[in-house]
């Protein structure tokens, strides 16, 4: 792990990549903390998957839609935050523009703790 004392990122000139629930920026990744990493994602073509380990956390900065979980749909708008457990599938939704900030702890790391769910993936 890289052993910085601070860790400073811009979002605008964070690469851009295709996640699992849309256009991901990582601003921090596991290799600055082994405890927990953070994304920002705008929501789309999301797939529903679930996670073995890792504790994630949705808190929305712009935008509307839902997340689709094994239990049911979870309204997202400006200012919600929703905490999923690990093993439970997952899918968020936009109805628009839907832009999250997501926490995950641990951090999915290099061996990726990201499992689809069964006639989800395209």
């Amino acid at each position: 792990m890289n052993e910085q004392k601070v860790v400073i990122r811009n979002l605008k000139e964070t690469p851009t990549e295709r996640g699992s629930c849309g256009m991901r920026r990582r601003l921090i990744t596991e290799k600055e903390s082994e405890s927990v990493a953070f994304s920002h994602l705008k929501i789309s073509d999301a797939k529903k998957h679930y996670h073995e380990k890792t504790t994630e956390f949705y808190y929305v900065l712009k935008g509307e839609g839902w997340l689709e979980t094994d239990d049911g749909s979870i309204s997202l708008t400006e200012g919600t935050m929703v905490m999923i457990r690990p093993g439970v599938g997952h899918r968020a939704v936009s109805s628009g523009e839907l832009e999250v900030l997501i926490a995950m702890a641990p951090p999915l790391g290099e061996v990726s703790d990201c499992f689809y769910i069964k006639g989800e993936l395209k």
